[in-house]
């Protein structure tokens, strides 16, 4: 582990940082807000602390290893949340460095909890960069790193397999480079079309940007207090359920299938799993809000379909209250909480494929027992699920569980009830946005004490990261030669 070689690459995604400050800066300017001098502080800051590391430290000669590209992505995502407060602090959004920094964190790993109390008062500007953190967050800064900065002489997989959310991290060509920008290329064509279709629905120019950066990152930060409820529009609706749902499948799927093979999501055991799941969910939650609210069942399976991908893709949005819903399905939807997108999505959680491998596992064990010479291998589709990986799976959901009990304890004994401090950690650890209780969906997390928001900070980062990338550099075995 090169120290040097650390500090002088996080002073690159500083200094990428800063550079996209400006956008946020042009909308403040576009709609004569003044808010100007926040944000110039805010870029001149981050850059200069860039510079300044860029100068100061040089990267060691030859690729990175495993232990680089850990420390690199973690420290890379923690700086991102400590920089990416300063526009809030700068223009005055917020007065404490606790709620900046909760916010920025939220916004970058796309989780979608907010500590504003009321979003539609914020400036544009702010506004925009809240919902830019996400896109950003979305595919990764780390990703958006190796593919404009291809010139920095570093090996990028590492980076890539400690980045791509999943189980394995599998190219898409054989340079990292390419495999990061033909991502990015997806991830920015299909944002292009759902700003086409929100215009087409009535939204204007700077709420269509807002929604899809943060529809296409899964995030779920709505420039409206009531999110997409505020639109009362059937069509913006299904237009967001669409997108959310692509978001929510692995990208490297969406990309062979605009090369000219759909079939691949077929195919895909995983895509059936995710597809599956919100199927069978909205055919459950409709059916029970038909049973116990007022409306007809087209109204139900709407509200039904929309929450149920919202909550599974870990995006975060309501159009509607669903702490007064049934409670059948609302711990069905704290459910989806844990399960997530699919591997390679901008989704959060624990992830399809790995529920998917556990259940194949579970079936396995239970097979061999009956039959305990049979060699019964976990397979998904064709291919043969190794043994490192079905113990990363495994590893990784016992961390999750353990995470996520240990969190829940740490909030509850600050002071809130149990379901308001299981669902917070519930949806800041699976990076999902609203939570139940006092967090709900037309809430907020704004009333909580400051170190219940560190807490569930740190859950946003190790949800982001999927845990292990997080937790690795925790150990003193990890920084010795």
């Amino acid at each position: 582990m090169s120290p040097s070689t650390l500090l002088n690459l996080l002073g690159f995604l500083n200094l990428i940082l800063a550079g996209t400050m400006v956008f946020p800066l042009l909308v403040n300017w576009v709609y004569g807000e003044p808010h100007a001098r926040g944000f110039l502080f805010s870029i001149a800051v981050t850059a200069l602390s860039g510079l300044l590391l860029v100068l100061a430290f040089k990267r060691s000669p030859g690729d990175l290893t495993h232990r680089d590209g850990f420390a690199i992505v973690a420290f890379g995502w923690i700086s991102a949340a400590f920089f990416g407060a300063l526009p809030y602090l700068f223009t005055g959004a917020f007065d404490s460095l606790v709620d900046a920094c909760f916010e920025s964190a939220s916004g970058f790993t796309t989780t979608g909890s907010t500590v504003m109390a009321d979003i539609e008062k914020n400036p544009h500007g702010i506004l925009f960069w809240r919902a830019l953190t996400q896109w950003l967050g979305g595919m990764g800064i780390i990703l958006l790193s190796m593919a404009i900065l291809p010139f920095l002489g570093v090996g990028g997989m590492q980076l890539y397999k400690a980045e791509v959310p999943g189980p394995t991290a599998d190219k898409l060509r054989p340079r990292i480079a390419t495999t990061a920008r033909i991502l990015w290329e997806v991830y920015l064509l299909f944002s292009v079309a759902e700003v086409g279709v929100l215009l087409l629905g009535g939204m204007d120019l700077f709420d269509a940007l807002c929604h899809t950066f943060t529809t296409m990152a899964t995030g779920g930060f709505s420039p409206k207090n009531e999110s997409i409820e505020f639109y009362r529009s059937p069509f913006i609706e299904y237009a967001i359920t669409f997108f959310m749902f692509l978001a929510g499948a692995n990208f490297s799927l969406h990309y062979l299938a605009l090369k000219g093979n759909p079939r691949v999501f077929w195919r895909d055991p995983e895509f059936r799993f995710y597809g599956g799941v919100v199927l069978a969910s909205t055919a459950l939650i409709s059916f029970n809000l038909w049973a116990h609210l007022p409306g007809d069942f087209l109204q139900s399976f709407r509200l039904a379909l929309f929450q149920v991908v919202s909550i599974q893709t870990t995006t975060g949005y309501a159009t509607a209250d669903f702490e007064k819903w049934p409670a059948f399905s609302q711990y069905l939807l704290l459910g989806l909480m844990f399960v997530g997108g699919c591997a390679g999505s901008t989704g959060g959680a624990i992830k399809c494929v790995r529920f998917l491998v556990l259940v194949k596992q579970g079936a396995n064990e239970l097979y061999q027992l009956v039959h305990p010479h049979a060699v019964a291998p976990v397979k998904l589709g064709a291919k043969v699920v190794s043994r490192d990986t079905l113990n990363g799976i495994q590893g990784l959901f016992f961390l999750y569980i353990g995470i996520f009990i240990l969190a829940s304890l740490a909030v509850s004994l600050l002071g809130s009830d149990m379901i308001t401090a299981i669902s917070a950690v519930a949806a800041t650890l699976g990076n999902v946005g609203p939570g139940l209780g006092a967090v709900g969906p037309m809430d907020n997390f704004a009333h909580l004490p400051d170190a219940s928001k560190w807490v569930l900070t740190a859950c946003m980062i190790f949800g982001r990261l999927e845990i292990y990338t997080v937790l690795i550099i925790l150990f003193p075995e990890f920084w010795r030669k």
